[in-house]
């Protein structure tokens, strides 16, 4: 693995300890802290808005200034969201705690590049598998943010898990200090002032909106079940320490497949790869749909994380194919505005619609988005062979 390849993967798994540490505890506080029930999740929802609308920001400055100046400037505001969530939790404010979970979403809007940044420092047969191993970041992740959150949930008394969200704080010090070993070529000429088209001509080119689409869908849905997972659990009687093993077994779902997916993308091609994740994703439903008990739990959200990874590693890497170098900072950005904007809709409205409509029913209303990503798979297969079927052959 390239060493710089290796430095974004640990930034990865930096930020995505904080990431699984709040999607385990985050409705819990949530619930513990807002006016209503229905407003459990909210503050996880603000984690995406906040990042959703840092994306194109985000995108824009670190084409001006570079990947390490922007990513420095996402972990000092992680800092600062770790710490103003801890205090809140401390105080017992659900205002607080909601302001510390925005500026953590500011923080998270940078670090969603570290993927494009891999992408950019290996040549370009290796982009997958360099998209691929900084996701690998994710399966640390997954075994440290949960942990972490289960040891340290009544370090502070009566302020449970404030402990836990001042641990954010730390791990987003070191993304800071990732930057001193991490080598990430400037911006080039071409990227700051190169050919660019028309923005709508690029928007509207299927490559870019099945791309764009597809990670909308595996991030949407992912979130959406992921977040509701620990109020269904425990509606269900469960302890915290059931829904922490399911929530890290997701993690290692969306991640683990990460040591292979680019490799399978070079061989099978991405499309195909795609389509397998939306075959995950279904059958994350079935299993939901089963029962409620722990083993329908774990092995759905494994299927859930999987799905996710196919469907989201194969969208990335698709979307590398739909830019010219001038052309990437906006482009990017939109895309990652797009995808979560859709995952701040179902972050905020999760905690609603499981109150609404209940576990089962929640997986059933995710089956028509993900049956429409299998449709735009198989769109673009067909375009891609018509297209190739309309190149004249030499001679």
């Amino acid at each position: 693995m390239n060493i710089h390849v290796f430095w974004l993967a640990v930034c990865q798994a930096l930020m995505l300890s904080s990431t699984s540490l709040t999607m385990a505890t985050s409705a819990l506080v949530g619930f513990a802290l807002a006016p209503s029930a229905a407003q459990a999740t909210l503050p996880v929802g603000f984690v995406y808005v906040f990042m959703m609308l840092t994306m194109i920001p985000a995108s824009l400055l670190m084409q001006k200034l570079g990947r390490k100046i922007g990513f420095a400037l996402g972990g000092a505001v992680g800092m600062m969201g770790g710490l103003v969530s801890a205090f809140g939790i401390y105080q017992q404010s659900f205002s607080l705690f909601c302001l510390g979970s925005a500026l953590f979403g500011i923080s998270n809007g940078f670090g969603q590049f570290y993927r494009f940044a891999a992408a950019e420092i290996v040549p370009e047969a290796q982009k997958s598998k360099a998209i691929s191993w900084v996701l690998v970041g994710g399966l640390v992740a997954a075994f440290i943010g949960p942990n972490i959150a289960s040891k340290t949930r009544d370090i502070v008394p009566d302020a449970i898990f404030s402990a836990s969200y001042a641990c954010i704080a730390l791990f987003s010090l070191g993304v800071i200090v990732v930057q001193f070993f991490l080598k990430v070529p400037q911006p080039s000429a071409a990227e700051k002032s190169g050919e660019t088209r028309p923005l709508m001509t690029i928007l509207l080119r299927p490559t870019f909106l099945v791309a764009a689409i597809c990670a909308m869908i595996a991030y949407g849905t992912m979130n959406l079940l992921m977040t509701a997972t620990p109020l269904a659990m425990d509606h269900h009687g469960m302890p915290f320490s059931d829904t922490a093993t399911v929530i890290q077994w997701h993690l290692v779902g969306m991640f683990a497949p990460s040591f292979f997916t680019g490799s399978l993308i070079s061989r099978f091609g991405v499309l195909k790869v795609m389509m397998a994740g939306v075959i995950a994703l279904f059958g994350c439903v079935l299993f939901s749909l089963l029962g409620s008990q722990f083993s329908h739990f774990f092995t759905g959200l494994l299927l859930l994380g999987i799905g996710w990874n196919f469907l989201f590693v194969g969208g990335t890497t698709l979307l590398t194919e739909a830019y010219l170098p001038a052309e990437k900072g906006m482009v990017q950005g939109i895309n990652d505005f797009m995808v979560f904007s859709a995952t701040a809709f179902t972050a905020l409205s999760s905690g609603y619609f499981h109150h609404l409509l209940g576990w089962q029913k929640l997986n059933i209303y995710t089956l028509p988005v993900i049956l429409l990503a299998a449709g735009l798979i198989l769109f673009l297969t067909v375009f891609h062979k018509r297209s190739a079927s309309h190149i004249p052959s030499a001679g």
